[in-house]
């Protein structure tokens, strides 16, 4: 079939509908593509929104609970008069009593200057330790594993004992000490929480 200028002029309109139809086509086609892809990528970002969301949830929840674990555990200590300033007169007052109590022979003590056991700057609470040379005059061996056991449950701070050091009496007995047989040296430490003074409060006053 052969075809001539009138029929290529008869065929120019229904052509140039079809390329307009084509060009409609691929412009509609390319739209498509770029709303899917903004579609993927709102997706893609909701869902990042949402992971971020739960994640700030999560982290959330974990400091609630720690603020109350740390909570709880402050007012423990409190309760049992861990925190706070040193009581040094009430701590000789248990000393004194104990060995009353535990008919021990002789005790002699010695305080050291506190001071804190990490560094404080920047900090509202921080660790003091209060160090003390403690000497007892035993009958056994006994007795000191009595004192030291009620002293670490009943002072109002945490006892940490360094060391000890059991021995003979040297040089016999000694007057009003005589039933003494053994001799104790221990190094021990008072361990109290309390507030720190922070470089901002004393440069206030």
């Amino acid at each position: 079939m052969k075809l001539e200028r009138k029929d290529l002029i008869r065929l120019r309109a229904p052509l140039g509908w079809a390329l307009a139809m084509l060009a409609l086509a691929a412009s509609i086609g390319l739209y498509s593509y770029r709303d899917l892809h903004q579609a993927i990528q709102a997706r893609q970002a909701a869902e990042q929104a949402r992971q971020q969301i739960e994640q700030r949830l999560r982290q959330v929840r974990t400091e609630e609970e720690d603020i109350k674990s740390r909570t709880q555990a402050f007012l423990t200590l409190q309760q049992a008069g861990i925190t706070g300033e040193e009581r040094r007169l009430e701590w000789t007052e248990l000393l004194r009593a104990l060995q009353q109590e535990l008919r021990i022979p002789g005790m002699s003590y010695e305080f050291g200057a506190q001071s804190a056991l990490d560094a404080i700057d920047g900090v509202a609470w921080g660790w003091f330790a209060s160090p003390m040379q403690l000497r007892l005059r035993l009958l056994h061996e006994e007795d000191l594993l009595r004192f030291l056991g009620r002293l670490q449950r009943e002072a109002r701070a945490m006892i940490v004992i360094r060391s000890c050091r059991v021995a003979p009496t040297a040089g016999g007995a000694v007057p009003g000490d005589a039933v003494a047989l053994l001799t104790a040296d221990c190094d021990l430490q008072w361990i109290t929480l309390r507030q720190t003074q922070r470089k901002g409060n004393q440069n206030e006053k």
